[in-house]
């Protein structure tokens, strides 16, 4: 079957494409039959170069035209000429229904451009729009934060007068009844002086008395009774020191738990100990694999 395609043409992303009729098993880069136009829509020129009689004259002895190949013939008006000719008519109205029709396209397309233009117009001052209520927006923040720290340093302003008067009124009010405690304390002071002097000077005598009243046999007593009731009174104390020294040692055994040893000294405390004893030594977050095989053996020998 004979086809109408496109063959690539061109350089590396400056691609040109011919129009070429071609059998269809041939490859696309293959052997053509004829060349009837060139179609480009990358450069600048954006051109489409058509051989119209000799499409005509392939679309008459059945040659099939790829899609895209199909579009641009459509575009340029081919197919309808094709079509007004099979419908009988003359040259002349054959060129003014094709001149109606391309000034309808024009307009249309013009239309298509003043659609896209206004898209972006609307778009252009949507954008506008928002960055204005943006910048509204940062603004009013900025002066409600302006004024709340200004209130905040009103207030810190406030307190720390606050704070300074409490502080003087307190001093004012310490200092009144101190002075005055000071004085009552020097008039009791001198009012008990006599009276503590004269006790002093009674208990003198009295210690005088018992003196030369005392025996010496009493005093050897007294110094012997005391050193047997000291050591009576010292050997409780050392009980108690070592009880005391003792409980420490019990309360780290029972709360000192595997993560506080090196591996090492945590397996031989497994081996040396009972099962009673090394309850709670394995912690929950263990994770050492010697430990846990140590405590594992452990438990499956008791």
């Amino acid at each position: 079957m004979i086809r109408i395609r496109l063959q690539k043409k061109g350089r590396k992303k400056r691609p040109i494409f011919h129009i070429v009729v071609a059998d269809s098993k041939v490859a696309r880069d293959g052997r053509i039959i004829e060349q009837v136009g060139r179609y480009d829509n990358v450069t600048e020129k954006k051109e489409v170069v058509l051989n119209e009689d000799r499409i005509l004259y392939w679309l008459d002895t059945g040659a099939q035209p790829s899609d895209t190949v199909r579009k641009i013939l459509r575009n340029e008006g081919v197919l309808y000429k094709r079509h007004l000719m099979m419908w009988g008519k003359n040259e002349e109205e054959i060129e003014a229904a094709l001149a109606e029709w391309k000034s309808y396209r024009d307009s249309k397309e013009d239309d298509n451009d003043s659609r896209k233009d206004k898209h972006k117009n609307v778009l252009a001052a949507e954008e506008k729009e928002f960055k204005d209520q943006v910048q509204k927006k940062a603004a009013k923040a900025a002066v409600e934060l302006e004024t709340e720290s200004a209130t905040e340093t009103a207030d810190e302003t406030e307190a720390t007068a606050d704070v300074a008067e409490e502080t003087a009124t307190e001093e004012t009010t310490d200092d009144a009844p101190a002075e005055e405690v000071t004085e009552e304390a020097t008039t009791e002071e001198e009012a008990e002086t006599p009276e503590v002097e004269a006790k002093e000077a009674a208990e003198e005598v009295e210690e005088k008395i018992a003196e030369a009243t005392e025996e010496p046999a009493t005093e050897e007593a007294v110094v012997e009774e005391t050193p047997a009731e000291e050591t009576k009174d010292e050997a409780p104390a050392e009980e108690e020191k070592e009880d005391v020294a003792e409980e420490p040692k019990a309360e780290a055994s029972s709360t000192e738990t595997s993560n506080d040893m090196t591996a090492k000294d945590a397996i031989d405390h497994i081996n040396k100990t009972d099962m009673d004893a090394l309850k709670g030594f394995i912690s929950d977050d263990e994770s050492r694999k010697t430990v846990l095989a140590a405590w594992e053996s452990k438990q499956s020998e008791g």
